[in-house]
Formats: C-alpha cells, sequence, structure tokens
C-alpha cells in the first residue's frame, strides 16, 4: 500500500510530560478510545506506561480488555460503556472501573459482582447539562443513596463521580459545574467519598484549572491534536505524534496522483480546500476519489515522491485540525477516519 501513518511515540511521550506539567497535581487519564483515536492502541499504550501513565479512559469494556492485556496488572482502566451483561462479567474479571449513570445499570452490576464474588470499582456520573448518559439532578440524590447502601453491602466500591462538560462555551461549562459541585455534596452527604473526581477533558484541562479536580481525561492533545478554533499546538507545547502520508503514483501535466482516496478515510468535502505537503511545497488538494486523489503538481514531480496529507508541517501540510477546520469538524475526527487498513509506522 502506498499510504501510511507515522507515528511519533518520542512526541507522544513529550506531550504526555507537558500535560501532567500543566495539570498538576491533578493525575491525567490517557483516553485511547478508537485504537487510540486511530494512532494504535498497542503501541501507544506500551509507550504511554513507559512514560509514566497508569490511569487509562478506554470508553468501551472491549477496549478496557485490550488495555488490561497491553498495560499490564497494575494500570487503572476506565470504561464509561457497558451495554449487557457479558460486558459487565468482562469488567469485572479485567478489574475495570466502570463509569456508571443509570440507576438500571448500578443495580445489574451490583447483581453480577455477587455472583463473581468481586466488588468492582465504581465512578457514579451525574448528567451536568451534556446528556451524554449520566443521571439527571433531579434523580442524582436517591442515586447515590441506593449507591451508598451497595458500597456498605460489600457489593460495589465507589471510588468515583465524573461527568463530560461540553466546552462550548465558558458560562455552559461553569454552570455544568455548579450542578457537577452540587451533586458531589450530595454524594457526600449520603457517605460517599470519592478518591477521585474528574470532569475535565482537553482544552477544560488547560484552560481552567479549577475544572481538574482529582483527574483530567486527555485524548487529542497528548496525540497532538488541538481543539477546533482553539490554540495552535505551538502555543500549547504540544507536537504533533501523527503524519498521514501517501506516494505518488503517476504524474500528470498538472497534478499528481496519489494512493490515498475516501475508501481510506481522506474525506471529499476537503477536495479543493485543502493544501498538503509535497517535495515542491504545499500544493492544493484538487480531487478525492475512491483509492486515488489528485493534488497540484511540482517541478520534477515523479512516481515514489511522498506526499504529507497531515502532520507537524514540515512539508508545508497543516495538521488534522487544519483540516477539520475547513468542513467543520474537530481533529480527532480526521484521526479516526484513517482506515485501520493503513500501516501504522511506529518511530
Amino acid at each position: 500500500m502506498s499510504a501510511r501513518l507515522h507515528v511519533d511515540l518520542n512526541a507522544l511521550a513529550s506531550n504526555i510530560d507537558r500535560v501532567r506539567e500543566t495539570v498538576a497535581p491533578a493525575e491525567l487519564m490517557l483516553v485511547v478510545k478508537d485504537d487510540a483515536y486511530g494512532h494504535g492502541l498497542e503501541p501507544v499504550v506500551h509507550a504511554a506506561t513507559a512514560a509514566g501513565v497508569s490511569w487509562f479512559g478506554a470508553f468501551d469494556v472491549r477496549t478496557g480488555a485490550a488495555v488490561r492485556i497491553a498495560a499490564g496488572a497494575d494500570a487503572r482502566i476506565f470504561a464509561w460503556i457497558a451495554a449487557s451483561r457479558d460486558d459487565l462479567d468482562a469488567a469485572i474479571a479485567a478489574r475495570i472501573d466502570l463509569g456508571v449513570g443509570d440507576a438500571g445499570l448500578l443495580e445489574e452490576l451490583a447483581d453480577a459482582a455477587a455472583d463473581a464474588g468481586a466488588t468492582p470499582r465504581v465512578h457514579l456520573k451525574i448528567d451536568t447539562g451534556l446528556h451524554r448518559n449520566g443521571v439527571r439532578p433531579e434523580d442524582w440524590p436517591g442515586f447515590v443513596a441506593r449507591a451508598a447502601e451497595l458500597q456498605s453491602a460489600g457489593r460495589i466500591d465507589v471510588v468515583g463521580v465524573w461527568s463530560h462538560i461540553a466546552e462550548a462555551s465558558e458560562a455552559e461549562d461553569d454552570d455544568a459545574r455548579a450542578v457537577f459541585e452540587a451533586a458531589l455534596a450530595h454524594a457526600e452527604a449520603a457517605g460517599i467519598h470519592p478518591s477521585v473526581r474528574h470532569l475535565a477533558a482537553s482544552a477544560a484541562s488547560f484552560a481552567r484549572p479549577e475544572f481538574r479536580y482529582d483527574m483530567v481525561r486527555v485524548g487529542a492533545f497528548c496525540y497532538g491534536i488541538r481543539s477546533a478554533g482553539g490554540p495552535s499546538a505551538d502555543d500549547l507545547g504540544l507536537k504533533p505524534i501523527a503524519r498521514l502520508e501517501a506516494e505518488v503514483v503517476a504524474v500528470h501535466d498538472e497534478a499528481a496522483s496519489i494512493g490515498l482516496g475516501a475508501l481510506q478515510g481522506l474525506p471529499t468535502s476537503l477536495q479543493g480546500r485543502a493544501g498538503v505537503g509535497t517535495p515542491g511545497g504545499r500544493r492544493p488538494l484538487l480531487t478525492v476519489g475512491g483509492s486515488e486523489s489528485m493534488v497540484g503538481t511540482w517541478p520534477d514531480a515523479a512516481i515514489g515522491d511522498v506526499v504529507t496529507i497531515y502532520g507537524p508541517g514540515r512539508d508545508g501540510e497543516g495538521s488534522a485540525t487544519d483540516l477539520a477546520e475547513m468542513i467543520d469538524t474537530i481533529g480527532e475526527e480526521i484521526a479516526v477516519r484513517v482506515s485501520p487498513l493503513i500501516p501504522r509506522v511506529f518511530t
């Protein structure tokens, strides 16, 4: 295949150091959902573990179980989606911390734990307004009271309270934090004393110190993917860790064909808008086909020349977020769209 995704694990370690320095004394949870944002789960987990990361955010139980194998017995792994009793059983077996934002799921987990003779670690989720699951504020007092009963009976261990925020505006996030603070107060009154409170993801963890609490869940920034419309990676002190490349497969009078297209994850909406890096500098992305695309040519262009779709910018290419901003999305979407069939090359 003429396309490949280069992943710089040294840059990942550097970004992890930068994030940890910024959010201290809060702890970093490295989010590795969607195959570590398309970068490759196992190598990312190995590199992060070597860099001292002890918490991983896995999204779903299946990913969490894969992280357990890669990270070893000592890692703490947090998953916030369990869709079935099989998921709950697998989470208990792999000693995964579970995010629970539903009263029915809490009962089902307690039953699964009793059957397994285990006491799973639980993070209770309050809906602070994003409506990405979580218990509504009006139902929260009863929910935490029941969680306290189950904890007293030894059926669960409530170690965390958490939520998602929209990061859409400071005012909305302030409102969400007020709901979170009230939820913490209700939990304390019910006899729940969480050791980890976590609310912030990448952007808020850098911009809003009051949102850090005991831990922050950071994915994009650790991969060097800045927020759309936000500060540059340089301003944040981060480095893009991925470089998506494709080789020239044909040269025409005013264009060169590259072996990468929509079937490999390149959005067709970028044609006529984006620029790419070439040996001759930045050139326009003219068309996006199924498995091949056309870019503006350069002097002495030849088959086998390398074109960079996104990366750190050394050949004039933009970042994943630069591309995302052209089509009103976020850099994470550009990253996770890259086909798993494209080889990942780790350095």
